[in-house]
């Protein structure tokens, strides 16, 4: 779809303003109902059972003292899922171990009880007896010969022979001659860099209810950012029809990529099925970090060549990323950006996806990309610094612009990456005085953005006001951007247009909402659901006036005649059509629905000054500042919020988060005190600088804005620190021993 001409992208009367967001009073007033709130007459509650050792084998589970309790409903285990589609394997293994237990909080079994107390006893009179078996949780040591295996047979066939059978898989992109190109560089940077696992740092825990008729007929009402994968998904694992089960999103507290799988709601269904009752399950906060999926933690080889002038000749990275249980890490996605934002002659990434004992890995804002940015921009950084030259006038050098041909193959459209380091260059930031034991970090980000299948309908009620239906969780402002997309294409006030998230039953198959996708791909199709109606609304105002269709056109909320010649008739507004609608055709409405294709890449550039305490190595943030490409930025507050999200969840990833395991295999920080997110009082305000570069495929210019903010704080910070202690920093997270041994060691 091409874009609307410069002209109309400037003149937008409702897209570019910053309206209050429609979700505002229900949050605040405490109306808005999450998952854990959500209620039906005669519910169980239901509890998991979960596997106290990182690997073991599972050779027997009684659960008859359990269930003969007073107030246990039902009980499950794997045995209650039988010939599961291959698809879903994997699923349904992680939501209930099979045969072996593969990592620590694996759930093993699950019970439907009329309180949580009863729950809570039941599960204790469970019998399991375990064969523990030798574990591993550190992606290296995963992948060296003898390490213990946790799925036979698995490796697929782009593993060559004599990797360990934990490595699932290998990925490669690039061009050139990598070691021709190292050949011509003055230096060469090879450096090992090391990421750990992070939690999305969502506050509102995983919850379902779930309702299972007689008649095979289910429903599900879960907190999540995609209820029609989960329709799809938990429909294969109980042999259901997709149109048996419906599924309603409620509000959701947080996803940032970790609600885009299942783990309760398979359970919560057979325990409904089995016991005849509704059955609501909610995550402890020890649940989720033991057994959601975190994003992976990752090894990752650089090497990079430069000459004295910062011309960039050879880029190699190998990456390993530990997917936890299953096979599906991020690494793909990490390969494919890691120089994304380059124009490089001679370029490679090489990626392994490993598995461990440890929670499946799942999404985090612009999976895989981080940990990649993490090592590139820091060996960048090194190179730049090493030759006396200027951080960001190296990246202006070497960085991608339209027509350059990306590391992962394809040729870049207009994009923005220029105009960020540019702004950047010219920032008063960049020129800002340092003090004593402070260090100023830049680094750049990028991302792919999503598309993928979306349906939307616009339904223009009698008194001519506006109900938009999509199927996308809103996670980030889309019900904001949707309505004022809407509103721009029709012509009429913001507060005329009401968005609503539909349930499964009520629209066709909608995408997850994650990648950056849902204000391009359901803003399309808003768009052109608009435009339906807007074409309908001309031919009903043709019929009233007696003239052809051709001849009536919709300006300013009304359709008038398109000249002098089509007659002289007043404007019809909507609200005229609309309440004589019944006598000219009857409701007025407008759909569309599409794969979504040009989405269009997305950059970002941040700049971050820190202090390190030589004496202690803790770090201090004092200013941070996102310069990104939005494309058009619809709701501009809702930007700026993602790229300060975006940077603050960065910053915690630097400086503080990880998943901690000991020699045992167990979690050692399953709960915030101990898991240490940022909070307020960390971090001073985030300044942000949108770019608006539009995107030739949406018709208002639109980018997907929410991944990129998260990918370059990780190099952005470290580059930060190591200019402030004074010792390159190529570990994340750098707390503060971790600094301290790093400044001490530089020390002799």
């Amino acid at each position: 779809m091409a874009l609307d001409d410069t002209k109309k992208i400037k003149d937008f009367k409702v897209v570019g303003t910053r309206p209050n967001r429609p979700d505002g009073i229900d949050k605040v007033t405490g109306r808005a109902r999450f998952g854990a709130d959500m209620v039906a007459p005669g519910m169980l509650t239901g509890r998991i059972l979960r596997s106290p050792h990182a690997h073991a084998r599972i050779l027997r589970i009684d659960t008859s003292k359990a269930e003969a309790l007073p107030g246990v409903k039902a009980v499950v285990t794997r045995a209650d899922f039988d010939d599961v589609p291959d698809h879903v394997a994997d699923v349904i293994d992680n939501c209930m171990a099979g045969d072996k237990a593969l990592y620590d909080g694996h759930a093993v079994a699950a019970i439907a009880a009329t309180s949580a107390a009863v729950a809570r006893k039941a599960l204790k009179l469970i019998e399991v007896e375990y064969e523990v078996l030798p574990h591993v949780t550190d992606v290296d040591a995963a992948m060296r010969p003898g390490a213990p295996v946790l799925h036979e047979g698995a490796q697929q066939e782009t593993v060559p022979e004599g990797y360990s059978g934990n490595v699932i898989s290998r990925v490669e992109f690039g061009h050139g001659d990598i070691e021709a190109g190292l050949a011509k560089a003055d230096r060469v940077v090879e450096r090992t860099y090391r990421t750990g696992a992070t939690h999305q740092g969502y506050i509102e825990p995983h919850a379902c209810l779930a309702t299972m008729s007689a008649d095979g007929q289910g429903d599900l009402w879960v907190c999540t950012q995609g209820h029609y994968m989960v329709r799809n998904v938990c429909a294969a694992i109980l042999g259901l029809e997709q149109g048996q089960l419906r599924v309603t999103a409620s509000e959701i507290g947080g996803g940032f990529g970790g609600k885009t799988v299942v783990f309760l709601e398979p359970v919560a269904l057979m325990l409904a099925k089995k016991s005849g009752r509704p059955v609501k399950m909610v995550m402890s906060r020890s649940e989720v970090l033991r057994a959601t999926g975190p994003t992976a933690s990752t090894s990752i080889d650089v090497r990079i060549g430069m000459k004295k002038d910062g011309r960039i000749t050879a880029a190699f990275a190998e990456l390993r990323y530990q997917g936890g249980a299953y096979t599906g890490s991020p690494v793909d996605m990490g390969a494919m950006s890691a120089f994304a934002p380059y124009d490089l002659e001679n370029v490679k990434t090489v990626g392994w996806d490993v598995v461990t004992n440890r929670p499946k890995a799942a999404a985090y804002r612009a999976p895989g990309a981080p940990m990649a940015a993490f090592a590139v921009e820091s060996a960048i950084d090194e190179l730049a610094k090493g030759f006396g030259l200027d951080p960001l006038a190296v990246r202006l050098m070497n960085g991608a612009k339209e027509g350059t041909r990306a590391s992962y193959g394809p040729t870049y459209p207009a994009i923005g990456l220029m105009a960020t380091l540019e702004a950047a260059h010219t920032h008063p930031h960049w020129t800002a005085p340092l003090g004593e034991n402070q260090g100023r970090g830049v680094a750049c980000g990028f991302w792919f953005n999503f598309g993928g299948d979306t349906c939307v309908s616009l339904n223009v009620t009698p008194d001519g006001t506006v109900t938009v239906s999509e199927g996308n969780p809103d996670i980030g402002g889309s019900r904001a951007s949707m309505t004022m997309m809407a509103a721009e294409e029709l012509g009429i006030p913001y507060d005329q247009v009401r968005t609503i998230i539909a349930d499964t039953g009520s629209l066709g198959q909608n995408e997850v909402t994650d990648g950056s996708r849902v204000t391009f791909a359901v803003g399309l199709a808003t768009i052109e659901a608009a435009r339906a109606a807007k074409r309908e609304m001309c031919r009903r105002a043709a019929m009233i006036w007696g003239i052809d269709e051709e001849a009536v056109e919709w300006e300013d909320g009304a359709a008038r005649p398109a000249g002098p010649n089509a007659g002289k008739f007043p404007p019809m507004t909507i609200k005229e059509i609309a309440a004589v609608a019944s006598n000219t055709g009857g409701p007025i409405a407008g759909h569309h629905e599409v794969t979504a294709e040009g989405a269009g890449v997305s950059f970002g550039t941040h700049m971050v000054d820190v202090e390190v305490d030589p004496d202690t190595g803790a770090t201090k943030i004092l200013r941070y500042t996102v310069f990104q490409d939005a494309g058009r930025a619809v709701h501009p507050a809702y930007v700026e919020g993602q790229f300060q999200g975006g940077a603050v969840q960065g910053i915690g990833w630097a400086l503080n988060e990880e998943y901690i395991y000991g020699e045992d295999g167990i979690l050692q920080n399953a709960g915030f005190l101990d898991y240490r997110i940022p909070v307020a009082s960390d971090l001073p305000m985030i300044d942000t600088v949108i770019l608006e570069i539009p995107n030739p495929g949406h018709p208002y210019g639109v980018r997907g804005v929410g991944e990129t903010p998260i990918v370059p704080p990780l190099a952005a910070v470290a580059n930060a620190v190591s200019a402030a202690a004074g010792v390159r920093m190529t570990q994340l997270p750098m707390s503060p021993p971790r600094v301290l041994a790093a400044i001490q060691a530089a020390k002799g």
